[in-house]
């Protein structure tokens, strides 16, 4: 009998969501998604101190050229194990700059081209803001591909298809916790579980519509979850999770279906940003998870840099001494 990720491979593209190589190795998906939580606690073991290292030597002690050449490094080693995109996140602390995000995106890009590895194998990661959905319609113009991450509303993913996202990353499990701690419930029935409802809902406008945007379910909290959403383009999945469904044979019918969401009776929805600010503040989850989502990553950035900037600082005081002693 076929494992769970065996089945749910035949509807749904597989992606790993760590920055882990061995667990991608182990699991063996097509795509790859890390975000600066999962690369802070990749960075801090020890087995990749030289890719950090290597990412220092580059910055010649730039914070900022070094975190970008940490990510990079990360997902260049990714690739090499992964068939198909990596994605790469851009500071959260630019999801409310355009411009700012558009330039770091062009320089993360420029750094993968040093390395050898092209634009088309990685998809450059932002919070869908407006204004991160503003800058990823122009990279997406110079071919840049992007997955717009931390959507929590309609809104956002419609905002996102209409300018030619190459992805999204609607959040599931995020979704569901909200409304457990407004609802006061411990939890929800698998087909009723409110981030199940969230993707089903985008995933059938997506297809109704056909917007070539990939719908891809993140932030899952069991396997009850994951399986609700068999047959959505792609689902990103943490290893933890993506063990249980390998020791598992239980059965993981299709449930969402391409073909059945074009018959189906959806309104239309024409998406200003006068119609997006005020669907997001109609949508107190959405609202509340999008800034929570942007204040986490900027937070795991900021350690992130602690560890890096020590790196360069010891880095320093190594050639400090080397000098002082070369003079003596």
């Amino acid at each position: 009998m076929s494992t769970q990720v065996e089945q749910l491979k035949k509807f749904t593209t597989v992606v790993a969501d760590t920055g882990d190589f061995n667990s991608i190795k182990k699991f063996s998906p097509q795509d790859a998604t890390t975000n600066p939580s999962l690369i802070y606690s990749a960075a801090t073991m020890e087995e990749y101190s030289h890719i950090v290292d290597d990412a220092v030597a580059y910055g010649g002690g730039n914070l900022s050229v070094t975190m970008d050449k940490l990510a990079v490094n990360f997902g260049t080693e990714i690739t090499k194990i992964v068939p198909g995109y990596v994605s790469t996140e851009v500071d959260a602390r630019l999801s409310f700059d355009a411009e700012g995000t558009i330039q770091k995106a062009r320089d993360i890009i420029r750094m993968y081209e040093e390395v050898g590895v092209g634009k088309d194998r990685i998809l450059i990661k932002m919070a869908a803001t407006w204004e991160g959905i503003q800058a990823a319609k122009v990279l997406e113009r110079e071919g840049i591909s992007c997955n717009a991450t931390l959507i929590f509303s309609i809104a956002q993913a419609i905002a996102c298809a209409e300018v030619g996202c190459t992805l999204i990353s609607p959040f599931v499990g995020r979704i569901m916790d909200w409304h457990k701690k407004a609802k006061g419930v411990e939890k929800f029935a698998p087909a009723e579980d409110p981030g199940v409802s969230s993707v089903t809902a985008i995933f059938n406008y997506f297809k109704k519509y056909g917007y070539d945007t990939i719908v891809m379910g993140a932030s899952f909290r069991n396997t009850e979850e994951i399986c609700e959403l068999a047959g959505c383009d792609r689902l990103t999945i943490a290893p933890k999770l993506l063990d249980e469904l390998s020791n598992s044979s239980a059965d993981v019918p299709q449930k969402l279906d391409a073909s059945k969401a074009k018959e189906m009776d959806i309104p239309k929805i024409d998406m200003t940003e006068n119609t997006f600010r005020w669907m997001m503040n109609e949508d107190a989850m959405a609202t509340e998870k999008l800034a929570e989502g942007i204040r986490g990553f900027a937070a795991d950035i900021v350690k992130l840099e602690g560890v890096v900037q020590a790196k360069i600082d010891s880095n320093k005081k190594r050639r400090k001494i080397a000098h002082e002693e070369k003079k003596d």
